[in-house]
């Protein structure tokens, strides 16, 4: 399943991983070579995830005693941020889940985490970190500058998921196409209920689906890998254009009035989404279960990949959800590798995760979840939708803070009306163009 999901994915780099041999599923914890510690690992997300977390923590921490590891964990607003400042100030976990794009903002010379490949260069010691498990593709995600700063937990990319009764009661059928997305404003506005809405809260979300309407119109690449703008300040005028048509046709609300009835929370946490009052969400498929979890179990259900014109069904966008690292500056780089592999690999942690971090890229985890009968749910029917597709990989620039940052400012003075689009388009390219030449110095 991974590599279907990856026919649109570019390479960034070949390894050659003397981890890549035989597999080692369970770590072997040789008398005195790993030291007794206690470790800090991270991680955000929502309650699905952290429930799961902190259980495969509790397994370890019984398995293994005497490598205590301390969870820290919270939701995504801020934690970006949070990371940082921690690893600024050189206090950051010894094990961290990140994100795709904090590779380009942490590690831009690939020295911002510890360098995995240099765990198995001995071949008289044992294997603690186990790659064997992962394709040559999935392992370029977390190549900087050619060192190993992380590993790929799972591959996701955002689909469209609804709230079934809600539907029901209006009597309204998924959308297959933008037009039909469109067209449902009117039908849900005779209630007074929104077919769809896109989570301010979650940055760049907004523009994300329209990035998707103009990648497939025009076949371009909104950024491209190596961080330059694909799009014509043209075709941000006119994915603006788009987004104001899904609020002109009462397919989302506007800022204002999410703002106004949802305040700072989470489109998740929101009475408006939990009542049914909106009908839908574009979410990552690792991410969909904070959605689905407020809900009476097997209301929310994965919707189709809207297509354009003649059936264009391309310009959808797949990356890494995450990725786990270990921290440069730790004092216990094999105890925390050991802990990675538990994270990665074994089988009855994959079974207490679940696709709490979406479908795993590791073989072993996949394996063990299909087996236990765990490999099913939103994310599982997301990435077969999206393997259907030639979706695109998103480019780690794409994702920077500064990058949503941007977009959120062009979709906010759009929506509130203090800019047309052409002006609105004309300063989000010039800003996006700006401050991609800094950042690939």
């Amino acid at each position: 399943m991974k590599t279907k999901i990856f026919k649109a994915a570019v390479c960034l780099c070949a390894l050659s991983l003397s981890a890549c041999g035989k597999k080692q599923n369970s770590i072997t914890m040789p008398d005195g070579r790993l030291d007794k510690c206690s470790l800090r690992f991270s991680w955000w997300g929502g309650d699905d995830r952290h429930e799961a977390t902190l259980e495969a923590i509790k397994l370890w921490n019984t398995l293994h005693p005497e490598i205590e590891i301390i969870p820290e964990y919270g939701g995504w607003d801020g934690w970006t941020e949070k990371v940082a400042s921690q690893t600024a100030g050189n206090t950051e976990p010894d094990i961290m889940q990140i994100n795709y794009d904090w590779l380009v903002s942490l590690s831009p010379e690939g020295d911002g985490f510890y360098d995995l490949s240099l765990l198995n260069e001995n071949p008289d010691l044992p294997v603690f970190l186990d790659l064997s498990g992962f394709d040559e593709e999935m392992l370029s995600f977390g190549v900087r500058n050619g060192k190993l700063n992380a590993v790929t937990v799972s591959l996701s990319g955002r689909g469209l998921f609804y709230n079934s009764d809600v539907y029901k009661s209006v009597g309204a059928v998924y959308p297959e196409t933008w037009d039909e997305l469109l067209a449902l404003g009117e039908k849900f506005g005779e209630k007074n209920l929104y077919p769809l809405d896109l989570d301010i809260q979650s940055g760049g979300t907004a523009w994300y689906l329209a990035v998707v309407y103009m990648q497939q119109k025009t076949g371009k690449e909104f950024i491209t890998m190596n961080g330059e703008i694909g799009f014509t300040q043209e075709d941000i005028k006119e994915a603006l254009d788009f987004y104001k048509r899904l609020e002109d046709n009462h397919v989302i609300r506007t800022i204002r009035a999410r703002t106004d009835e949802d305040g700072n929370a989470a489109l998740y946490e929101s009475p408006e989404f939990i009542g049914g009052n909106v009908a839908g969400v574009l979410e990552w498929g690792s991410s969909v279960g904070k959605y689905e979890s407020v809900l009476d179990e097997g209301v929310l259900e994965a919707g189709p990949l809207l297509t354009g014109e003649n059936g264009a069904s391309g310009g959808w966008m797949v990356k890494p959800s995450m990725l786990y690292a270990i921290s440069k500056k730790t004092s216990h780089p094999d105890e925390a590798a050991a802990f990675m592999d538990f994270l990665l690999n074994n089988e009855e942690c994959a079974v207490i995760l679940g696709t709490s971090r979406g479908i795993p890229a590791s073989s072993y985890a996949e394996n063990a979840l299909e087996k236990s009968g765990g490999l099913s749910g939103l994310a599982e029917e997301n990435d077969k939708l999206l393997e259907q597709l030639d979706t695109v990989t998103i480019s780690p620039y794409m994702e920077l803070s500064r990058m949503k940052e941007i977009y959120n400012t062009a979709i906010e003075s759009v929506s509130y009306g203090i800019s047309d689009t052409d002006s609105a388009a004309a300063k989000m390219y010039e800003e996006i163009n700006a401050y991609l030449e800094r950042v690939r110095k």
